[in-house]
């Protein structure tokens, strides 16, 4: 059974930082692509950061590269979303969601993952 627990969020101020962590369970990383994605208040759900199980590479949005990463535990079964220089933009709920060995991840697209977590909310605010 396919299981994403997010954790990490809250609440913090411009230019601070904050590291999100996705717990799953019931799936590797060896077949599936592991991806974060976020929603704001009104806005359609965007992809933010993705690691595919093809390569292992770390695949970001335009919006965040250069300030977000992606850190994975093995032992823990985590990924981290690393979160650095946040700005007001940046607030969201953000969601983990995985995929079966398929494109959708690798180009950030929410609609063809499936499997997603309950998220955890971040607010970007002084």
């Amino acid at each position: 059974q396919v299981q994403l627990v997010e954790s990490g969020g809250g609440k913090v101020q411009p230019g601070g930082s904050l590291r999100l962590s996705c717990e799953f369970s019931g799936f590797t990383l060896d077949h599936y692509s592991l991806g974060w994605f976020r929603q704001a208040p009104g806005k359609e759900r965007e992809g933010v950061a993705c690691i595919s199980n093809r390569d292992g590479n770390g695949y970001y949005g335009d919006s965040v590269k250069g300030r977000f990463s992606l850190l994975r535990d093995n032992a823990k079964n985590t990924v981290y979303l690393q979160m650095n220089s946040l700005k007001p933009e940046d607030t969201a709920v953000y969601y983990c969601a995985t995929e079966f060995d398929g494109p959708n991840c690798l180009f950030l697209r929410p609609d063809g993952m499936h499997y997603w977590g309950k998220g955890t909310s971040v607010t970007v605010s002084s």
